[in-house]
């Protein structure tokens, strides 16, 4: 039996509830993991609040790591004894040890904790394919990412830096700001006492930027599309303040032939060579030091409830993961 948190129906964090589940054995292409510790991402509130529909009841859950206690036939990239982590459908992550598809895990480097493998995967390969993947960004080039100082932006401050690419952070307090600029932004915006679009075409003398990163969504979509220069991309990946309303598409082809797109990290990692080539990209920056992976919040599993209303009411920085 492992402890699990499920939802019974979606609605508020009181939806969340820990249950003892029974682990079974793995089948052909599964692996069963003892988890070390559990991801916090807003996906998760998005499972459970019904804005992301679930069949119920469901576990909740897409990030975690920890040691392979058993392999099926199949999962031979993996042995009894690894260290793994991974971000990966089926939800279910959140939990002391589950039976899941193996295409997805990933062997974590020792160099690597398993806090941080925890706190990193989905959020540090988000990141990868945001700038590696979605639409070429080389270095010099001008990137406006939102919501800079949360897990995704901390880790994608110091992927820009470490590229030579030019990032433009937005956050809510000049406290967040701060944290951004010492992450590697370029630059940081205050979006509640500053207007976002009038200070990005100050600091990029009136051009725009080539890219904006954007998983905040309906209170900053419109906004973004007037930083953007001509021809330049709109990437969407997330919508913490809502769903994007529908929009008139000629709209882009007055803002300069502008490109659009809504990417999400599950497409990309659906492949199984590709995810564990991006898995090593991240390593790789995160053992070398480019990339330094922050925790700022941790959780007992069976505080998971506060867990979520920290992160919807934007309380957190960093990275934030349940221990158990």
């Amino acid at each position: 039996m492992a402890r699990t948190v499920i939802i019974e129906a979606h609605g508020g964090p009181e939806q969340l509830k820990l249950v003892d589940r029974a682990v079974g054995l793995p089948g052909p292409g599964q692996v069963r993991v003892q988890h070390r510790a559990c991801g916090l991402n807003f996906i998760d509130v998005y499972q459970r609040s019904g804005l992301y529909p679930m069949a119920l009841p469901t576990a909740l859950g897409m990030e975690a790591s920890g040691i392979v206690e058993a392999v099926g036939e199949g999962g031979g990239h993996l042995r009894p004894g690894d260290r793994v982590a991974y971000a990966a459908t089926p939800p279910g992550a959140y939990c002391e040890a589950r039976v899941m598809p193996a295409a997805q895990v990933c062997p974590l480097p020792e160099a690597i904790s398993f806090d941080e493998g925890a706190a990193m995967m989905l959020k540090g390969m988000t990141v990868q394919y945001l700038f590696r993947r979605t639409t070429p960004i080389a270095r010099g080039q001008t990137v406006l990412f939102h919501a800079a100082a949360g897990g995704v932006g901390l880790i994608a401050c110091q992927w820009a830096r470490s590229e030579g690419i030019t990032l433009i952070g937005t956050a809510g307090s000049d406290e967040k700001c701060a944290l951004a600029k010492a992450h590697g932004a370029a630059h940081v915006i205050n979006y509640r006492t500053e207007d976002f679009v009038a200070r990005v075409k100050e600091i990029t003398g009136g051009k725009g930027v080539d890219v904006v990163m954007d998983s905040v969504g309906k209170d900053t979509f419109d906004g973004s599309l007037d930083c953007i220069r001509p021809f330049g991309m709109m990437i969407s990946f997330g919508n913490a303040s809502g769903k994007v309303p529908p929009f008139d598409l000629g709209v882009l082809a007055a803002k300069g032939s502008l490109k659009v797109t809504r990417q999400t990290l599950f497409t990309h990692i659906a492949d199984h060579a590709t995810c564990q080539r991006m898995a090593g990209e991240l390593f790789d920056k995160v053992a070398s030091g480019a990339v330094k992976i922050t925790i700022d919040q941790r959780f007992p599993l069976e505080n998971v409830a506060e867990a979520h209303r920290a992160l919807e009411s934007r309380q957190t920085t960093g990275q934030s993961i349940l221990t158990l």
